[in-house]
C-alpha cells in the first residue's frame, strides 16, 4: 500500500457541483465582497470596479495553474504534490507543512469573525445583549462544522453548497437592487481611473486598490484536495477551479460595481467593512429590513468558509500522514463514512484553542487579523511556488507536452500579480501604500518563520531518516504505483 495507513477516502463521493462549492465557499464571497474588498476603496476609491476586474484577470494565472497541475495529479496532497513533482519532493514537503497549518487556522479565523459580527449586531440592536458575549457564537459555529465533517465528504461538501448558494443569491439580489435604484448614475467610467481616492492619482491608486482586492480571492485552490473523493477528478478538478475563480471574480465585479454607483463614485474612498459607508449599512439605510438577509449571508460565508477549509485541512494532513511525514493518527478513516475522523478531531480541538486562547488573550477582533496576516503570509507564498511548480512540472514533462502560454507565460504574470500581495500581507512597506503592522499583528511574520523553520529541521530529519518518505510527497494515490515516477531529485518521468 506504500504509506497508506488506513485505506482509501470514499471514491466517486462527489461531482462538480459539490467541488465547484467547495472553492466558491473557500473565497468566503459575502464575506470578502462587505469587509474585504472594501478595504480598497481607501485607495481606489470609486475605480474600485477596475480595481477588482484587474485582480480577477491577476488570480485567473495561477487559478489556471492550479487547475492545470490538478488535472495532471489529481491528489488530496493536491499544492504538496504539485511542488513535490514539479520542483522537488523536498520542497512540497514544506509547501505541504506550512498549508496543512494555515488551512487549520482558517475555521477559528471564520469563527472568531462569526462570533463578532453576532454579537457586535445583537448588541447593537438590542443593547441589553453583552457587545463582548462573542464566543458561544463561534463555539456554536465549531460543532456544526465538527458534525459536518464527521459527517463523510457528501454531507459536507453539500452543506457547503447549500450555504454557498444562499449567500451568492442574496448579494445579487441585493446588486440588483443597487444598479436598479441607481438610475442614470450608472456609468462605466468607475472602469477607469478618474475616482481614485485623494493621494493616490490615476493607476497607482487602481493598483494599490487591487492589491488589497487580490486577497479576497484566497480560496479557489480548495476544490484541489477533494480530488481522490470526486468523480473524474481530472476533469472536475480543472473546470473547478478556473470556474470559481472566474465566477466568483465575475461576482465581485458585478457587486462592487453595483454597490459604487449606487453610492457615488466620488465618495467611495470612505466607504468600509462597517459604519453608514458599509453593504449593511447601506441596507439598513435604504432597505428597510433586507439589511437582515446581508447579515445572515456574512454570517452564513463565515460558516461555509470555515467547513470548506477543515475539508482541506484535514484532507491534506491525511495525505502526509499516509506516507508518514506527519502522524499516522491523522490519517485514521471512520470505516464507514471514510472520513478522516482524528484529523477532525484535531481540527476541532485546534480551532476551540485558537479561538478562546487568542480571543481571550486579545480580543476577537485582534485575534481574527492576527490570524489572517499568518494565513494570507502563507498562502499567498504556496501561490507563488504552486505557479513555478506548474512551469517545472511541464518543462520535465517533455516539449511535446508545454504549453508556452499557459504553462510558461501564467506563471511567471501569477508571480508577478502575488508578490506584491504577499508583501502587504506581511506589512513590509516597499509600496507607499502598505501600512507597516503593529503588535500583536506584527507578532505573525515570527511565528510563520518559527513554523516554517521548524518544518525544516523535520525535513533534514526525514531526509536523514526516511528519504523514501519524503520521496512519496510526489506520488499521485490515484493512479498505479510506479516507483520511477518518485526518484528523490523530483524528476518527472517523459
Amino acid at each position: 500500500m506504500h504509506g497508506e495507513t488506513s485505506g482509501a477516502l470514499r471514491r466517486d463521493a462527489i461531482g462538480l457541483r459539490e467541488v465547484l462549492f467547495q472553492s466558491v465557499t473557500a473565497m468566503a464571497p459575502a464575506a470578502a465582497v462587505a469587509a474585504s474588498i472594501p478595504s480598497g476603496a481607501a485607495f481606489a476609491g470609486g475605480s474600485l470596479p477596475l480595481a477588482v476586474l484587474i485582480a480577477l484577470v491577476a488570480c485567473l494565472f495561477t487559478a489556471s495553474c492550479v487547475a492545470e497541475l490538478a488535472r495532471e495529479l489529481p491528489a488530496a496532497g493536491s499544492v504538496t504534490t504539485y511542488a513535490a513533482r514539479g520542483l522537488h519532493p523536498a520542497v512540497g514537503f514544506l509547501v505541504g507543512w506550512g498549508y496543512v497549518f494555515v488551512e487549520m487556522l482558517v475555521p477559528p479565523l471564520l469563527l472568531l469573525q462569526l462570533g463578532f459580527t453576532a454579537a457586535g449586531t445583537l448588541h447593537e440592536e438590542w443593547s441589553s445583549y453583552p457587545a463582548g458575549l462573542w464566543w458561544p457564537w463561534s463555539l456554536a459555529g465549531a460543532v456544526v462544522i465538527a458534525v459536518a465533517g464527521y459527517l463523510g465528504i457528501r454531507a459536507s461538501a453539500r452543506f457547503g453548497t447549500v450555504l454557498g448558494v444562499f449567500e451568492i443569491l442574496v448579494f445579487l439580489v441585493f446588486a440588483i437592487l443597487l444598479i436598479g435604484k441607481a438610475g442614470s448614475t450608472n456609468t462605466l467610467s468607475v472602469f477607469g481611473t478618474s475616482h481614485t481616492a485623494d493621494g493616490h492619482a490615476g493607476f497607482s491608486g487602481v493598483f494599490a486598490g487591487s492589491v488589497y482586492t487580490v486577497l479576497a480571492f484566497a480560496g479557489f485552490e480548495a476544490a484541489a484536495p477533494l480530488a481522490e473523493e470526486t468523480r473524474d477528478p481530472r476533469r472536475t478538478m480543472h473546470r473547478a477551479v478556473l470556474g470559481a475563480a472566474l465566477g466568483i471574480g465575475l461576482f465581485y465585479v458585478i457587486t462592487t460595481y453595483a454597490m459604487t454607483v449606487y453610492y457615488g463614485p466620488d465618495r467611495f474612498a470612505k466607504f468600509g467593512a462597517s459604519g453608514g459607508a458599509s453593504w449593511e449599512g447601506v441596507a439598513r439605510a435604504s432597505f428597510g429590513l433586507f439589511w437582515v438577509l446581508v447579515f445572515l449571508a456574512v454570517i452564513n460565508s463565515t460558516i461555509a468558509n470555515a467547513n470548506a477549509c477543515a475539508n482541506v485541512s484535514t484532507r491534506t494532513a491525511f495525505a502526509l500522514a499516509r506516507i508518514r511525514v506527519l502522524p499516522g493518527l491523522l490519517a485514521t478513516l471512520h470505516p464507514r463514512r471514510r472520513s478522516p475522523v482524528a484529523g477532525i478531531a484535531v481540527q476541532t480541538v485546534v480551532a476551540v484553542g485558537a479561538v478562546l486562547g487568542l480571543g481571550f488573550a486579545y480580543d476577537p477582533v485582534t485575534a481574527f487579523l492576527f490570524l489572517a496576516t499568518v494565513i494570507v503570509t502563507v498562502v499567498v507564498g504556496v501561490y507563488i511556488v504552486v505557479n513555478l511548480a506548474c512551469a517545472g512540472y511541464f518543462l520535465r514533462a517533455g516539449r511535446g507536452t508545454v504549453r508556452p502560454v499557459r504553462h510558461l507565460l501564467f506563471p511567471v504574470l501569477g508571480i508577478a500579480a502575488f508578490v506584491p500581495a504577499l508583501l502587504t500581507a506581511a506589512g513590509l512597506p516597499v509600496f507607499d501604500f502598505v501600512t507597516a503592522l503593529t503588535a500583536p499583528v506584527s507578532y505573525a511574520g515570527p511565528v510563520v518563520g518559527v513554523w516554517m523553520a521548524a518544518g525544516v529541521v523535520v525535513l533534514l530529519l526525514l531526509i536523514r531518516r526516511h528519504p523514501d518518505r519524503i520521496a512519496e510527497t510526489a506520488r499521485v494515490h490515484l493512479d498505479p504505483y510506479d516507483p520511477a515516477d518518485h526518484r528523490q531529485d523530483g524528476a518527472v518521468p517523459s
